[in-house]
């Protein structure tokens, strides 16, 4: 999904919110000129002041109206025709739901003339802003390039060239052809990745062994491709069939976290985030001064984790010795004698298998910070991390370059999505869980997402907190 895919989509909410209010105020000045009060006076009292407040209530119950009935569905490019015909099909429903309740109480308003005018104005007005954007969005994608899919198609048929020549033909589409190879290849596939980038990936030939397409699904997903191919013996219960251009297709649906799940999600982290920092405020000012008192400073260390987007700094409270922490504010010198001393920790004294290493009775930590590790309270400051963007409340757990570099393919899935400060594995067994099964749980929340499966999680991870690790 692209970013600009996700601008328009959300601008259409306020636009829309504008279009009925405008139509609304139009509808009541019409309704207020002399020249039509001589042939319908009028016979009801309504404030100037009364009348905007219903039109604001009003103009919010058909956004939600909308919102049902799919006006808001996120796609690169929309058929004028169709959408107008939504509209008028969303806007006469409202319209009778308003009636309706108008019916039963008749003291609410009862101007046929600004119901049956206000509602032709909003198709009118709503169509309008929407053609608008609309246009805006094409011109965008063909004159500027922004937001175009970049496609990638593999196969040797019709239906490929077909493909081909219908994207060429249509640039206002919004996919570009980067690339056509005959026949499923990774390798070469992830060197025109490097290249030119690539958004979906289209498998359009049926007669691709089943390795093969799994192969090419599971590259697609662990890599954020969005993957399209034509029907074949592959069964999965994540997928949704359509139609691509005139050809029957079926993508594989990654994740829900994509569209207004991703939007849905971000509002959710940074009301969740600003209201973790106000909630946890003085616990953290209190670590953060016993924290000092032992050790003086650095208070806060910057920990290199990997995310969906590349390597940032993880925000912790210092629970180490300072000698042994490794960041961007420390030296090199002093780094690379943290990282050695950390490797021969690892072969030592690892309790884990896999790529994740777990130092059992740690001897770089100092007296608090063996509790703030055990109950998880160094992680308070990612609280900030959220509010930046770089991290999710709920999510994967992200990992370290040494440990991410030792990932087998299928494990990289979890880097798909933003890390999390808690998830599936820390409210199933925090860091006693085998890697494995991290993974497995973390999948799970990748194809499942909701935001209440997110609200089911964080709720969750407080008990799970007091329940002691292994050192």
């Amino acid at each position: 999904m692209k970013k600009s895919e996700l601008f328009f989509s959300a601008l259409q909410v306020p636009v829309d919110y504008l279009m009925i209010m405008l139509a609304g105020f139009l509808a009541y000045i019409l309704r207020i000129n002399p020249s039509i009060q001589e042939s319908y006076p009028i016979l009801y009292q309504l404030g100037n002041r009364q009348y905007a407040e219903m039109v604001l209530m009003v103009a919010a119950f058909f956004v939600i109206v909308y919102a049902i009935d799919g006006l808001y569905n996120i796609r690169a490019t929309k058929r004028i025709s169709k959408e107008i015909y939504q509209v008028f099909r969303a806007t006469v429903i409202g319209l009778m739901i308003v009636i309706v309740v108008i019916f039963l109480n008749r003291e609410l308003f009862s101007s046929r003339f600004i119901i049956l005018s206000g509602g032709a104005m909003i198709v009118v007005f709503v169509s309008l802003g929407r053609i608008a954007l609309g246009l805006l969005q094409r011109f965008l994608l063909k004159w500027k390039r922004i937001g175009v899919h970049r496609l990638l198609v593999v196969g040797a048929n019709n239906i490929c060239s077909s493909l081909r020549r219908k994207v060429k033909m249509s640039p206002e589409l919004g996919y570009q052809v980067i690339g056509h190879i005959d026949e499923v290849d990774i390798e070469r596939i992830k060197r025109i990745k490097k290249i030119n980038g690539v958004d979906e990936i289209i498998q359009c030939s049926p007669n691709i062994s089943r390795d093969k397409l799994l192969n090419l699904k599971e590259y697609c997903m662990q890599n954020r491709i969005e993957f399209k191919y034509v029907p074949t013996l592959l069964q999965t219960s994540n997928l949704d069939l359509g139609v691509f251009l005139g050809e029957p297709m079926i993508k594989i649906k990654s994740t829900p976290l994509d569209g207004w799940g991703k939007i849905l999600k971000r509002g959710f982290d940074i009301v969740g985030a600003m209201a973790g920092i106000i909630v946890f405020g003085i616990p953290m000012l209190a670590i953060a001064l016993l924290i000092w008192l032992e050790s003086r400073h650095p208070i806060i260390f910057f920990n290199e984790r990997v995310s969906h987007k590349g390597n940032f700094n993880l925000y912790k409270f210092r629970y180490i010795k300072n000698k042994y922490c490794h960041g961007q504010q420390y030296s090199s010198e002093h780094n690379r004698r943290a990282l050695m001393y950390l490797k021969k920790l690892i072969e030592e004294q690892s309790i884990k298998d896999g790529p994740i290493y777990k130092i059992k009775n740690d001897p770089r930590r100092t007296k608090i910070g063996t509790t703030l590790e055990r109950y998880s309270l160094d992680e308070f400051p990612q609280f900030f991390n959220v509010l930046k963007g770089e991290m999710s409340l709920v999510g994967p757990r992200p990992h370290q370059p040494i440990e991410v570099e030792k990932y087998e393919d299928y494990q990289k899935r979890v880097l798909t999505i933003k890390p999390g400060i808690t998830g599936m594995a820390q409210i199933s067994g925090r860091s006693d869980l085998e890697f494995k099964d991290e993974v497995r749980l973390d999948t799970y929340y990748i194809e499942n997402w909701s935001l209440w499966l997110d609200i089911k999680i964080i709720l969750k991870t407080f008990p799970a907190l007091l329940m002691k690790r292994r050192n």
